[in-house]
């Protein structure tokens, strides 16, 4: 079951009126999708999904609530040209919700866990030809070494990349099983003791295979753009490289020139058109609830000028 993450709080902070045109840039199962609904009676709701499955389910819930709103089966990277086609050129709200959700883990063969046995694959768009199959079969140590180093903070890259390049020699790797085991054969046992030792890996490959971090930065920076004045963006991060990227971007659009921050007046022009509200992390009765929700983060930021 899927339990949506800092929901009533990015409820709150995403500050819906009843009149609001709201993006679920990450629709997944619908949590978020389905409150945002409830609260926008004379608005209307654009979410965006890639998963066929997560939008299946998705229809179901969201139709018994409303019909003010359209499922776009898209990435997120696209919400620009897709909200082009319909005409809309300004909105009031934005969520991003990063986490990958819990059926996507749960659902075996779609091979993002390292819990359960399955082929390989951990593609959110299952038309997507790069799967984490050919990144494990078909990238070169260098390759790999950079992937679980740049987006898994893997310490032991070197060397689970040297032992995945000796295992495929003899046998393709098919299986997360299989990949699980050399991880575990390639790292001392206290590493294995701390945490699961193929955590870091297995969110590098699925970094890799979704292209999630150029995605994500292109899509911010995009829906600050698409915001009205008074409109929010609130982005859910899991993990610090998405966090870091969310952090810099805010940053940058919310800051005067360092150039220009020593006049004694700065003209209006070059105000910036964002402040920062706040950032919120979960309370302790969720992370007691939900043990997903343990490195989530709420960042947000408002539009004041145009």
């Amino acid at each position: 079951m899927h339990i949506s993450v800092l929901l009533e709080e990015s409820i709150k902070y995403l500050n819906l009126k009843e009149d609001s045109i709201v993006l679920d840039m990450t629709l997944g199962y619908g949590g978020h999708s389905s409150e945002i609904l409830k609260r926008i009676k004379r608005g209307y709701l654009f979410a965006f999904d890639q998963d066929v499955d997560a939008i299946s389910a998705s229809e179901l819930k969201l139709s018994k609530i409303a019909n003010n709103y359209e499922i776009i089966n898209s990435n997120f990277v696209n919400s620009k040209q897709e909200l082009s086609k319909r005409n809309i050129k300004k909105v009031n709200a934005i969520l991003f919700d990063l986490g990958v959700s819990s059926p996507q883990l749960d659902t075996t063969d779609r091979g993002f866990s390292f819990h359960s046995d399955a082929k390989l694959d951990m593609r959110m768009d299952q038309t997507n030809k790069l799967s984490a199959y050919e990144v494990v079969n078909n990238y070169s140590y260098e390759q790999l070494v950079d992937i679980f180093y740049k987006y898994g903070e893997e310490k032991y890259s070197s060397s689970i990349a040297k032992k995945i390049i000796t295992y495929r020699i003899n046998k393709e790797i098919y299986s997360t099983n299989e990949l699980v085991e050399i991880i575990k054969s390639s790292v001392p046992e206290k590493y294995k003791r701390d945490k699961h030792p193929a955590r870091k890996v297995f969110q590098a490959i699925r970094i890799e295979v979704n292209n999630e971090l150029e995605v994500f930065e292109k899509a911010l920076i995009d829906s600050l753009d698409l915001l009205e004045i008074g409109g929010r963006v609130c982005v859910i991060t899991f993990h610090s490289l998405e966090d870091k990227i969310c952090k810099q971007v805010f940053r940058d659009y919310s800051s005067i020139d360092e150039n220009l921050s020593k006049l004694p007046i700065i003209p209006e022009v070059y105000k910036p058109k964002y402040k920062i509200i706040g950032q919120v992390i979960p309370s302790s009765d969720e992370l007691n609830a939900n043990n997903r929700a343990r490195s989530a983060k709420l960042r947000v930021i408002e539009r004041i000028k145009e």
